[in-house]
């Protein structure tokens, strides 16, 4: 096949962000198939024309639209359309059997469907988000011909796809609500890159040793956004309350964004910075396995929303492909899936000092920490591998190239689960007889 695959926001491993897209397109490739990414360059630039580059075998068309997440969101809709209404001449002129368009934003479908008319070629529509759910949700989006808009698009989006790929279960619920077919959905969520991320002591240590305040001291780490639906500051909280009963538990934040700034202040306020907290700018995806090599517990974080509850956070699957602990303070699938396996703790409506208490117990706590890691590589290596999850988006492009899109629910329904329940259950029964 010859792929045209849009998103706004590509990023390759030396960059800081998620790199799903760049996984897998280059599996899309070594599969045989030709990938051309439609994208943006977010830094500045003084050239505002179409450029191209080859990352591992990919053609990415870059158009300089800068972006950052200190943006206002007037700005960021701003940057959505501008960068929609050249995508979309660019698409069409390139040629191909099928059109993949990824959200966010979900103004992506704009040039994805112009795209795929012009080509007379189908699409698929990759959910990353519940768009627009979640920008009402937190307030971004509030005036009402823009909410009429933005529902608007949402169902155009879908009526306009041969198949739907939804990152979650969440989200899948939340396609069908606008009335597209359960049966044209496959449920694909974010991925562990398991052989990217096996741990080594080396690089760990080395990691701890340069750090003074770090030493051997138990380790929990957050490594993403400090946006506002993120609400980072949760752990200034925990880290308040575990001065008091754990000081020599340490947490480290990595990221930037709109509100990082809020939250160094908070923290020095509360005499917590550079004490029993500490923070760092966000590191390109490829320096990861080395951070989180040396963490203990890696935390996924959100505001406690119901819409957020369907997140597919790259943070939590990173954390299965490291074999480590993973802490959540949010409820839904990911709550249940951690509940159900062992491979973490959820915090999720605790009060601070309860949870606090929860995360000191367990991440000094070494027969706990040694069970929830060894459950987290487990997870990871068989229900969220990237390869496998690859090879099912593949055959969602496939089918969709067929115009038989009414295949993606067979191909993965998202019933995580229990599909995790019956890994546990057979590793259990295999170790009994054993």
């Amino acid at each position: 096949m010859r792929i045209i695959y849009l998103h706004q926001y590509f990023n390759t491993l030396e960059m800081s962000g998620g790199t799903r897209s760049y996984e897998m397109a280059r599996r899309l490739v070594a599969k045989g198939h030709e990938v051309h990414m439609v994208t943006s360059w977010r830094d500045q630039k003084d050239d505002k024309d179409w450029f191209e580059t080859k990352e591992a075998g990919i053609n990415i068309h870059w158009l300089p639209v800068p972006y950052s997440n200190h943006m206002s969101y007037g700005q960021r809709i701003k940057a959505f359309l501008g960068f929609a209404f050249s995508a979309a001449r660019k698409a069409a002129s390139l040629k191909g059997d099928v059109i993949f368009a990824t959200s966010t934003p979900l103004t992506i479908s704009l040039p994805a469907v112009y795209a795929a008319k012009r080509l007379e070629i189908p699409m698929v529509f990759e959910v990353r988000d519940l768009w627009p759910e979640l920008p009402i949700a937190i307030g971004a989006l509030k005036n009402p011909l823009t909410l009429i808009f933005a529902r608007w698009l949402e169902k155009w989006s879908y009526r306009n796809s041969e198949a739907v790929i939804a990152l979650s279960p969440g989200m899948r619920d939340g396609v069908v609500r606008a009335g597209y077919p359960v049966e044209r959905i496959a449920v694909i969520p974010n991925s562990s890159d398991v052989d990217d991320f096996k741990c080594n002591e080396i690089t760990a240590k080395d990691f701890r040793h340069q750090r003074e305040w770090l030493g051997d001291r138990p380790l929990l780490v957050y490594t993403g956004t400090f946006g506002r639906i993120n609400g980072v500051s949760y752990l200034v909280e925990i880290a308040t309350q575990l001065k008091k009963i754990a000081p020599e538990v340490r947490i480290l934040l990595v990221g930037g964004g709109l509100e990082c700034e809020d939250v160094r202040a908070k923290a020095q306020i509360s005499g917590v910075l550079d004490v029993n907290l500490f923070m760092q700018s966000a590191v390109p995806k490829k320096d990861m396995p080395a951070l989180l090599a040396a963490a203990d517990m890696a935390s996924s974080l959100f505001v406690d929303l119901p819409e957020m509850q369907a997140n597919s956070a790259n943070k939590f699957f990173d954390a299965l492909a490291a074999g480590k602990p993973v802490m959540l303070n949010y409820g839904g699938w990911q709550d249940d899936l951690v509940e159900a396996t062992g491979i973490g703790l959820v915090t999720w409506q605790l009060s601070f000092e309860e949870a606090a208490r929860e995360i000191a117990s367990a991440i000094q706590d070494k027969d706990w920490l040694k069970k929830a890691s060894k459950a987290s590589k487990n997870l990871g290596q068989k229900l969220f591998d990237r390869d496998t999850l690859a090879c099912q988006l593949e055959e969602v492009l496939l089918s969709a190239q067929k115009r038989n899109g009414g295949k993606a629910q067979e191909i993965s329904s998202g019933d995580f689960l229990k599909q995790a329940k019956e890994i546990f259950k057979t590793d259990k029964n295999e170790n009994i007889k054993n």
